[in-house]
């Protein structure tokens, strides 16, 4: 069998290398840029569904949050509805970095994609997108508790 996964581990890992170093300068390591674009991209988004885009659990969610809040690049505030959810918001510090990951980012697809016609980038997308849906579903069941039967 083709070792599909593998490859995608691969190519994320690299990229996530890349990032890792690159935003380094502006002290945001470990993947908490993911969480950044997120929040600037969903302003007001709970803890829970940060993480349920980026697919972590809360803990790891928590620590980076945590992290991007204390370096001044989001800020938490009490929902207007139920004061004990916390939404997130994006710090000033915090949009004006976003358009230099969004750049990075976009130029890590450009250099990604080279060769392939806007049809074959397109079958990607969806091919990648069943992938995730498919892995999904595993990973809803494993984060409450229960197996998978291999």
């Amino acid at each position: 069998m083709t070792e599909i996964l593998r490859e995608i581990g691969m190519i994320a890992r690299a990229l996530d290398s890349i990032s890792n170093i690159e935003f380094k300068e502006y002290h945001l390591t470990k993947g908490q840029y993911l969480y950044l674009v997120r929040i600037c991209e969903n302003p007001g988004i709970i803890q829970e569904k940060l993480a349920e885009k980026i697919k972590v659990d809360r803990t790891t969610a928590a620590r980076a949050i945590q992290k991007l809040e204390a370096n001044g690049f989001i800020e938490k505030r009490n929902d207007t509805q139920n004061k004990k959810i916390k939404r997130l918001f994006p710090t000033d510090k915090g949009r004006t970095i976003f358009p230099m990951i969004k750049r990075e980012n976009d130029y890590s697809n450009s250099v990604a994609l080279t060769g392939f016609s806007a049809e074959e980038t397109d079958l990607i997308f969806q091919l990648l997108e069943r992938v995730r849906k498919n892995i999904e579903v595993d990973w809803e069941l494993v984060k409450k508790g229960h197996k998978r039967n291999y």
